[in-house]
């Protein structure tokens, strides 16, 4: 873990959202940071000593945005990135995904993969990550050890599975209740504001009502966050139906054990009728977004449109490995392609533009997540997590040919940008890539 510094001062340009979305672009400014938090913000400042070890001052093809918040992804699954998409959902969980997951059971492995993981993440502007780690409570801690040193910022989930399987994959209701709590209390004990545990169900077909009703008792008491899938697949839809026959839907399952909470995020949401959105809307959970995986494996598109009009918060999830790259900048990318996609059928259909999923992969994950207290925008009282944007790096596809607006640049970063342009990453006020 990373020492903060006690305050530096951050001179050029920024772009942010603010709460209902709008896009605010800031040419010039001085952005104070003590202690992590961000304690002033100066527009067009005058006498800053740019001398002082404490400034860090932009060029001109330079920009902060806030850091990119991943909402939904696997961490387990990075090896198996790009593989499998010939399948739909419920294939692929068996013939590619738990079969590797089985494989956590070996800590060097685990070790191994989530190196990567965070290494990648972090490269790629991720400052705060919602993880499903391992169903094993050991390597699910090694993730969380990983993400520590390196500072970033995450939701840590330690997977919840008491459904039988032939290959052994799978826990009894008293061992994923007991190897849950050591996880929350190891998590706990590494002593970091910026990792917490995550209560995670892996969907309804992998757990029984009397084990969902025990996380959702078990996240109450603790206060936890909760996180799972919805509504993915209309195959795994049915299923849940005949699983459940005593709930009359999929969010009805969870609601009656108690797991939709305003600190509740559900990836997907596709399908969902509006009587389950209405659901969710009562109880304050979110649904993320994960337009990539729901493209490779074939699922449908999700209107994300509808669930704003509805009043649902939505944040935005890359979905490794169901999605084929770990990049925020991917998944806006896809996000908007779903909703081009879904406007040739649609009549009169609003697409979503740069601002709408810039605001979804910053201020709107934040939200979701029940984090917007502390980060997504520049506000005076939220801790830094920042992400240094140049549009003109060595070998890079973007350009400073012609003369751009800060609202040009940021749209050329969403549209093509890539890891290349994201040249600094900062969590809580530490620099961290």
């Amino acid at each position: 873990m990373q020492s903060i510094p006690k305050e530096n001062i951050f001179v050029g340009s920024f772009a942010h959202t603010t709460e209902r979305g709008e896009l605010i672009t800031v040419d010039h400014a001085a952005i104070y940071v003590t202690n992590g938090k961000i304690s002033n913000i100066v527009i067009d400042p005058q006498s800053i000593d740019t001398n002082n070890e404490n400034v860090i001052v932009l060029s001109g093809t330079e920009f902060l945005v806030p850091g990119f918040i991943d909402c939904h992804t696997h961490a387990v699954q990075l090896p198996n990135l790009g593989i499998g998409y010939d399948q739909h959902l419920l294939q692929w969980l068996d013939t590619y995904t738990f079969p590797l997951e089985k494989k956590y059971e070996n800590e060097e492995f685990a070790n191994r993969v989530f190196d990567a993981v965070v290494k990648h993440t972090v490269t790629l502007g991720t400052t705060t990550a919602c993880y499903f780690a391992s169903l094993y409570a050991n390597a699910s801690l090694i993730l969380g050890k990983k993400v520590v040193k390196t500072g970033q910022r995450a939701l840590i989930g330690k997977i919840n599975m008491n459904s039988k399987r032939d290959d052994g994959y799978y826990e009894t209701t008293q061992e994923s209740i007991a190897n849950l709590n050591k996880f929350i209390d190891d998590i706990t004990k590494l002593n970091s504001p910026l990792v917490k545990p995550i209560v995670t169900p892996r969907f309804a077909l992998s757990c029984d009502m009397i084990l969902l009703k025990e996380l959702g008792k078990l996240a109450k008491e603790k206060d936890l966050h909760i996180q799972s899938h919805i509504s993915e697949n209309l195959e795994e839809i049915e299923a849940v139906n005949q699983l459940f026959p005593q709930c009359s839907s999929y969010a009805d399952v969870y609601d009656t054990a108690g797991l939709l909470t305003n600190k509740t995020v559900m990836a997907h949401g596709i399908y969902l009728t509006d009587n389950e959105i209405t659901i969710l809307k009562q109880r304050g959970t979110a649904v993320i977004h994960c337009p990539s995986s729901n493209t490779c494996l074939k699922s449908g598109l999700c209107d994300v449109q509808r669930l704003k009009e509805k009043g649902i918060k939505i944040g935005l999830g890359t979905d490794v490995a169901g999605g084929q790259s770990c990049s925020m900048l991917d998944a806006m990318r896809s996000a908007l392609q779903v909703s081009t996609h879904l406007s040739f059928f649609k009549n009169n259909y609003k697409t979503l533009n740069f601002k709408d999923v810039f605001h979804l992969a910053t201020l709107g994950g934040a939200t979701a997540l029940a984090m917007d207290d502390k980060i997504g925008n520049f506000t005076m009282g939220k801790e830094f997590d920042a992400l240094v944007i140049d549009i003109n790096v060595k070998n890079g596809y973007l350009n400073d040919l012609k003369e751009y607006t800060l609202e040009e640049k940021l749209e050329k970063l969403i549209h093509s940008g890539d890891d290349r342009n994201i040249t600094g990453v900062y969590v809580n006020g530490c620099k961290i890539k």
